[in-house]
């Protein structure tokens, strides 16, 4: 294992000592951020052997369980219900066009066969089965991408040293070799991105455990660089982007909002974080949690509400990832299929008006968000009001009209802009959007 290692090190270095000042994304990069753009929605899943506990993806640092006791859960598990291919196609058929899962979350565990460590899914369980690879194969199927979440802290390595902000009462010895665990991350990276070619982004999370003052000191504390450049390197259409709440370090390609549209703060992880011109992300959860939580399972966002975070995303210019924790059996809880049946339905009959949009001309509203395409502005009605002014001028309106078909839409332009004067929407739609088509493109 040592010399797998050193092997994954020594070329790591050799990509590093190649790189050119400063990022400057390949084509391939380009493209890719360009078809993740265009993309508007995916699903997040938080699995793993902290999901047999029933109390959310934190549970072994709330509970301040043992590392030694906790890795126990690794011979217990055997999720027999799980199916690949039966979570992508409930994926797919809810309109996501990508899914990031965790491949490595702040436990160590590993949901991939890896050989840095038989701390993982294949090797420390009697499932014996390589749960990132299937599903890898499963989206490969369906022609949707797979993104990985890794998480670059860790509660239960020795060499995770010194201790971060999390993880103090896990009983691990207080010493431990930093630049040894930083090895063991390249290494699994460089597996990840050698076994499965094709994986559309590399999300990290945890970087926020250990976090001097210094932006400059916190990259070289993580060696973002050397990370960062071994990604592209292995996988020039591979993205990177990292949940450090945070502005963008260089070599990130997209930006993350945790539970906040951008702009917003209201989750408290995104204060002073400013909104970038990278592609952007919204995470959230369709539930009470990340990670299945048993004695809320069940307890869902109603669809109105979801509806509003997918056009008010997209009204920013920012996908819309929706998280999910499935049963530690390996099932997708029976509600949140429904919900997901439902959001599919209403993104096959609106989705024009959220694929490959850009963020509206008009910023949001007290009524809702507006998106755009060339010479066609939506206005996502999301809180009715009788009347409300658009300040659009020097562009000739063409139509205007409900995206349903359902009738025309009262539009009058005059210089300082234009009011619509909008029909009383039925007690069950979630977003009332009027279509305006205009001479020229916005």
């Amino acid at each position: 294992m040592k010399r797998i290692v050193l092997t994954v090190v020594l070329l790591a270095s050799l990509f590093a000592a190649k790189a050119q000042p400063g990022y400057v994304p390949s084509e391939e990069n380009l493209e890719a951020r360009k078809e993740f753009s265009e993309a508007r929605f995916g699903i997040f899943i938080h699995w793993g052997i902290y999901s047999m506990l029933g109390d959310g993806e934190w549970v072994m640092n709330n509970r301040d369980i043992s590392y030694e006791e906790y890795k126990n859960l690794a011979g217990g598990f055997y999720p027999s219900k799980f199916d690949a291919e039966q979570w992508v196609k409930a994926f797919k058929g809810a309109g996501a066009k990508y899914m990031t899962v965790t491949s490595r979350h702040h436990d160590g565990f590993s949901m991939f066969k890896t050989e840095q460590s038989g701390y993982n899914v294949v090797d420390g369980t009697p499932f014996g089965r390589d749960v990132i690879g299937e599903l890898y194969e499963a989206c490969e199927k369906e022609g949707i991408k797979l993104h990985l979440y890794y998480s670059q802290l860790d509660w239960g390595r020795n060499d995770y040293y010194p201790r971060g902000n999390t993880g103090h009462e896990s009983g691990r010895p207080d010493s431990g070799d930093w630049n040894e665990y930083k090895d063991f991350m390249y290494a699994q990276l460089t597996e990840l991105l050698t076994r499965y070619p094709n994986i559309g982004a590399i999300w990290y999370d945890g970087m926020w455990d250990k976090q001097p003052e210094d932006r400059q000191e916190w990259k070289s504390m993580w060696d973002l660089d050397r990370q960062y450049e071994l990604i592209h390197s292995l996988s020039p259409s591979c993205l990177v982007a990292s949940n450090h709440h945070s502005a963008p370090f260089e070599g990130e390609d997209f930006q993350i909002f945790e539970r906040d549209v951008p702009g917003e703060n209201k989750s408290g992880f995104s204060a002073g974080q400013k909104i970038t011109s990278l592609p952007l992300e919204t995470c959230d959860i369709l539930g009470a949690s990340w990670g299945y939580d048993i004695c809320k399972d069940g307890d869902y966002k109603p669809l109105s509400e979801i509806v509003g975070l997918i056009a008010r995303s997209a009204g920013k210019g920012a996908n819309l990832l929706l998280n999910i924790g499935p049963r530690p059996d390996g099932s997708i809880p029976e509600k949140g299929l429904e919900l997901l049946e439902k959001i599919g339905v209403w993104m096959d009959r609106y989705g024009e008006t959220i694929y490959a949009t850009q963020g509206g001309c008009i910023p949001e509203q007290s009524w809702g968000v507006t998106t755009q395409k060339a010479d066609v502005l939506y206005v996502h009605v999301l809180n009715h009001e009788d009347t409300i002014f658009l300040p659009l001028t020097g562009n000739k309106l063409v139509s205007a009209g409900l995206f349903d078909g359902s009738g025309p839409v009262k539009a009058s332009q005059y210089k300082e802009g234009i009011v619509l004067t909008l029909p009383k929407p039925a007690e069950d739609t979630p977003d009332m959007i009027v279509e305006l088509r205009f001479k020229n493109n916005l």
